[in-house]
This record gives structure tokens, C-alpha cells and sequence, in this order.
């Protein structure tokens, strides 16, 4: 330890607050809180034992500087928002890429409906879920509207907008047709309500319902339409397996028991939700911890962040650090209280122990995994500082792709990787504006200049600054990048480029490539944010060349005006969506009319049978 760090270590404050960790390039490499900073920090430099991954992280600690808060929810609070902002090296973090559906309620409409969504939001909706495990979020929402007749349109009738005519659900008896007022909101609630019961656990109710339709329909000789309700049947027996003995159904929860093997962590955590196990998913996690509370603790601060639900109840296989600063922060942050329990006995403890048994497992079985996980990754970054010598650790790493057919509808994309993993919320899409026809060279100019002045500004809250980026070509389209770099004097950022036909790397620093094996983690490290570059470039250039075809159709139909040709793309997506619909379900569009819907059907068809002919 040097002598700077020496002294700064004696002249630590005895307050709460965040610590942030720096190596020899200023880059954060850890963030941790503290009750009193003076002594969490010393325990890194001057306690005795200390595992493998806290002497790693000490040995790159060239530097720290502290932020002192008025307490440990705020430095909780403030540990939160800089780890989402640096993602440092040695913190856990959590990159499940899997968002599980929930069912969203907005209560305040006259008229509400079930959507689903994966995201949960602070906006005053009601939230059931998560569905996983086998459970089809669309077939449960299917029960329900089965069940219990609520619309599942998303029209807007709060302002009173009724429509002339009912669509084909109300036909068909899967809807009350609240758009024409067929039912009144007093009316229409208790059907709601029954479903809220059913998504609360009272299964009871929707099974007498769907077993009475299924024997109308068997003996109306209607036997296709009794099978999909025996199917339906079949669902609502599984959700009903699941149903825990002895615990109330009101109960929602979330057990989460660690597994560690002396190197790493496994986390394991089940869902309780009215009384149900609706499923599991575990994860393997990497900490510096030396004490398990302090894995709880950090899993449990980093798992539910603001686009998770936060349930009832947590409940723990073993004690995590500090339990009433995690409640008093939640309480907090999303404004509701929480109940952490660590159980000694009961269905609790049983469920705890059947999450620390997953854990195990996972453990067990994926140790091999993710050690091959970090060569892909953090080591093959490493691997590519060495062996092209970089000037720093390659931790945001960028890349660039442009896509277009002919010149038309030119589009580019930037990936981001950080520590070698994916960063999808990091990536942005670019439509290219000033280039003529098909020059891709003069595309990247374009596009990069427009990221790289977002330096040194507000904005680059939003585009941090890439340690390395990466050029899909070769010398050529490196050096047209150069170009960029030099005009607007950009330092501090590695430039490469890795040619397609060889895979070889080129360097600003020489005319001769860098060739190293395929099998080299570092080569394909640089395959894959290349390849990631292009498939998100060419997803983009799809979507928008879909769109603009399907407006050039639309352009073409009578009486079709720029407010209803957009309600109809939002409603179908695809030229072949609207093609095939039907003209109830043109008609179930806003502001489309039985015989605006009857027009574009028949239009729509006739452009069909040209183009068969």
C-alpha cells in the first residue's frame, strides 16, 4: 500500500456513507457503504483473513475517495445509484436478461382491463404475477376474459367516446360490449372483482364456470370449442398444484436462500404469490463479501431495483447485514414496507430449505459454467489490453454497423459491452441523415461524429465515454474513423477495426495487423459485439423499411388520413397483419368505421389478388 493511500485511510471520518474503490487508470472497480467509513474501509487494507476476491480487489486499488451521508438508508440510497452508474468490476450485478410478465390493472379507468407487460412501474396500477414455470401469461389472460367477459381492447372510454356497433368479441360471447354501454361501470366492476379474486387465488369460481361453458358446449355438439375449454381446465389444475398447504393464500412472497462454494455464490429465489409457488430462477453471483450477511444483503439491493416487484414478504434462508436500514430504505425509495424473516421452523422453513437445495444445485452444476463465462468475458478483455496493447482495460466497449439496401432507408447501430457482457440498455439507434445513396464509409463518419461530440457534454450522462471502440472493416474504414477522432481531438479512447475474412484486428498504432487464433477468447470477444453491431443494425433497418412500406400502402387507400393510418399501425405492426384482418377487427380500431373498415378490407384484398396474379 502506498503512502498517498496510507494517509487517507488515517484521515477517514466516523460517519455513515458510500466508499468508491478506483485503480491506476481512475476507473471505479468497486462501490460499498458504510455505517462508520473509517472502519469498513480499513478492514480491506489491515484485516487479517481475507478471500481470494477481496486481496484481487485490493491489489488494484490505487485510489478511493469517500462521500459521507446523514445516514445508512441514504448511503444505501447513494451505493444504489453509483453502481448502476460505473457497474464496477468487484460489485454484484445482477444481468438476469429475463423479465418475467406480469398483469397490469389500471383501477382509475371507468372501464379497466388486463394487459400484460414486464415491467413493473410506480403509477398506481394493481400488478399479478410474475407468470413463469410453464404458466402462459396470454392463456391465463385468456381464462380470465373467458371467464369472466372483461373487454380486452384498449380503447379509450374514459372520456365517453362510445362506438357505434359491438366487435366480434361481444359476438361471441367473450365480451359485455362496455364501448357501447351495454354494461354499466357499477356492473362491469364486479366482473372485475371476481377476476381480481381468481388472480388472488380463489380458483373455485372461474373452474365452475369453465367446466358449466364446456358442458353447453359438448352438448350443443360445439366439440372444438369444448376441447379448448378442457384445455383451459387442464391450466387451472396445474395453478392449483402449486397451492401450498397450510399457508395463507394472501400471502406474497419471495424466499431467496446462497449457496457459496469458497469461490462463488449461487442464489436461489422462489415466488410466493397467493399462496402459490408460481416459480424459481437462480443465479450465479461473484462478491467480496467475507461474511454471508453481506451476500444477502447486496443480492437483496441489487435484485430489486425499481423495474421488480417488491413483495410482502422476504423471506431468507440465513440472516442478511442490517435488515431494518433495507426496510427503512424501501420504505423510503418505493414508498411500502416489507417484512424480512429469516423462519426456524414451519411451511417457511421449508420453503427456505427448498430454496437453499436449488441453490446447491444450481451451484453445483454451473461452477464450470461460469468459469468459462469470465474467460469469455472480464478475461478476454484483459486478454485484449495485452495482446493490442490498449491503453487502458477495454470495460465499455463500443461498436458500430450500418445497414441499408441500395442507399434506402440507411440506418446504424452502436452496441455496448461492458466487462464483455452485453449492455442492451446502453444501446442506441441512429437513422442516418446526411449521406447520399449507399456509402457506408461516409455513414460511419457520420454516425460517429455525432456520438463522439456528445463527449464533454450534458449528454454524455446518457452516452459515457467507451474506453475501446470497435470498427466492423478493415484499414480503410479505420482510418475513415481516425478521421473523426483527429478533427475533433479526442484522447483517452482505444480505436480498432476487425476485418471479416481473416478476423484481423487492425490498430491505429500500426500498418500490420494483429492475427491471433480463432479459438482465442479475445478474437471472440470481438466477434461477438461485431456480430451483436450487425444483428442490431439489420433489426432496426427491417422494422423501419416494414414501416415505410406499409405507410406507402396505406398512402394509397381512400379516405385514410394521417391520425386513423397511424391508430391502424400501432394496432397491427405488419402489412400482413393488415392484410389479413378481418373487418370486424379493422372496425375495432379507433376512429375506424364500419365502412372506413369495409374500404380498407376491400382495398387491401384487391392489392392481394394483383399481386397473385
Amino acid at each position: 500500500m502506498n503512502e498517498i493511500l496510507e494517509q487517507k485511510i488515517k484521515l477517514l471520518p466516523e460517519n455513515p456513507g458510500v466508499y468508491v474503490m478506483l485503480d491506476k487508470d481512475g476507473q471505479v472497480i468497486y462501490v460499498g457503504k458504510a455505517k462508520v467509513l473509517k472502519n469498513r474501509v480499513k478492514q480491506y487494507f489491515y484485516s487479517g483473513v481475507k478471500t481470494d476476491k477481496v486481496m484481487a480487489m485490493v491489489s488494484c486499488i490505487h485510489d478511493f475517495y469517500y462521500i459521507i451521508t446523514k445516514s445508512e438508508v441514504d448511503a444505501l440510497s447513494l451505493e444504489n445509484n453509483l453502481i448502476k452508474k460505473y457497474k464496477p468490476k468487484y460489485n454484484i450485478l445482477l444481468k438476469d436478461d429475463k423479465n418475467y410478465p406480469y398483469f397490469r390493472l389500471d383501477t382509475k379507468r371507468l372501464y379497466p382491463y388486463f394487459e400484460i407487460t414486464r415491467k413493473i412501474k410506480r403509477d398506481g396500477a394493481k400488478y399479478f404475477g410474475p407468470f413463469m414455470a410453464g404458466v402462459s401469461a396470454r392463456e391465463l389472460l385468456d381464462i380470465v376474459n373467458e371467464c369472466y367477459n372483461l373487454r380486452s381492447c384498449k380503447l379509450d372510454l374514459d372520456g365517453f367516446k362510445m362506438q357505434k356497433r359491438e366487435c366480434l368479441n361481444y359476438h361471441i360471447n367473450r365480451c359485455k360490449a362496455p364501448c357501447t354501454g351495454r354494461i354499466s361501470p357499477k356492473e362491469y366492476k364486479e366482473d372485475l372483482e371476481r377476476a381480481i379474486d381468481f388472480l388472488s387465488g380463489n380458483d373455485e369460481d372461474a373452474e365452475i364456470i369453465l367446466k358449466n361453458k364446456m358442458q353447453s358446449l359438448a352438448e350443443r355438439g360445439e366439440f372444438e370449442l369444448a376441447i379448448a375449454i378442457r384445455d383451459k381446465l387442464k391450466m387451472l389444475d396445474a395453478l392449483k398444484q402449486r397451492k401450498i398447504t397450510n399457508l395463507n393464500r394472501f400471502i406474497n412472497g419471495d424466499v431467496i436462500a446462497i449457496c457459496a462454494n469458497g469461490l462463488y455464490y449461487a442464489v436461489s429465489v422462489l415466488f410466493l404469490r397467493s399462496g402459490k409457488i408460481l416459480g424459481a430462477k437462480s443465479f450465479s453471483i461473484s462478491s467480496i463479501a467475507n461474511d454471508i450477511s453481506d451476500v444477502y444483503t447486496e443480492f437483496i439491493t441489487r435484485y430489486y431495483t425499481k423495474d421488480t416487484e417488491l413483495p410482502d414478504e422476504i423471506i431468507l434462508y440465513e440472516d442478511c447485514r442490517d435488515p431494518l436500514v433495507l426496510t427503512d430504505f424501501y420504505r423510503t425509495e418505493r414508498k411500502k414496507t416489507i417484512n424480512i424473516l429469516v423462519p426456524k421452523q414451519g411451511v417457511r422453513r421449508q420453503l427456505a430449505d427448498m430454496a437453499y437445495q436449488n441453490a446447491s444445485d444450481y451451484l453445483e452444476k454451473t461452477v464450470s459454467a461460469i468459469m468459462h463465462k469470465d474467460d469469455l468475458t472480464v478475461n478476454a478483455c484483459q486478454r485484449l489490453k495485452e495482446v493490442l496493447n490498449l491503453s487502458k482495460y477495454p470495460k465499455r466497449m463500443e461498436c458500430y454497423d450500418i445497414s441499408n439496401i441500395s442507399g434506402v432507408d440507411k440506418v446504424a447501430s452502436m452496441v455496448v459491452f461492458t466487462d464483455g457482457e452485453k449492455d442492451s440498455a446502453q444501446y442506441r439507434r441512429f437513422m442516418i441523415k446526411t449521406v447520399e445513396g449507399a456509402n457506408d464509409f461516409a455513414s460511419l463518419k457520420e454516425v460517429l461524429l455525432r456520438r463522439l461530440s456528445k463527449l464533454g457534454t450534458d449528454e454524455e450522462e446518457n452516452f459515457p465515454r467507451p474506453d475501446l471502440i470497435v470498427i466492423d472493416g478493415g484499414k480503410g474504414q479505420l482510418s475513415a474513423v481516425k478521421e473523426i477522432f483527429d478533427s475533433l481531438k479526442i484522447e483517452g479512447i482505444d480505436l480498432i477495426s476487425l476485418a471479416k475474412r481473416e478476423e484481423e484486428i487492425f490498430t491505429i498504432h500500426s500498418n500490420i495487423p494483429v492475427v491471433l487464433p480463432h479459438r482465442d477468447y479475445a478474437v471472440r470477444l470481438l466477434q461477438r459485439i461485431r456480430d451483436e453491431a450487425h444483428r442490431f443494425a439489420i433489426t432496426y433497418f427491417r422494422s423501419k423499411h416494414l414501416k415505410h412500406n406499409l405507410e406507402s400502402l396505406l398512402d394509397d387507400i381512400p379516405y385514410l388520413g394521417p391520425k386513423r393510418k397511424k391508430a391502424l399501425l400501432a394496432a397491427f405492426r405488419t402489412v400482413e397483419a393488415i392484410k389479413q384482418a378481418s373487418v370486424e377487427e379493422l372496425t375495432a380500431v379507433e376512429g375506424i368505421g364500419q365502412k372506413r373498415a369495409q374500404t380498407i378490407y376491400n382495398y387491401l384484398r384487391s392489392e392481394s389478388q394483383n399481386d397473385n396474379d
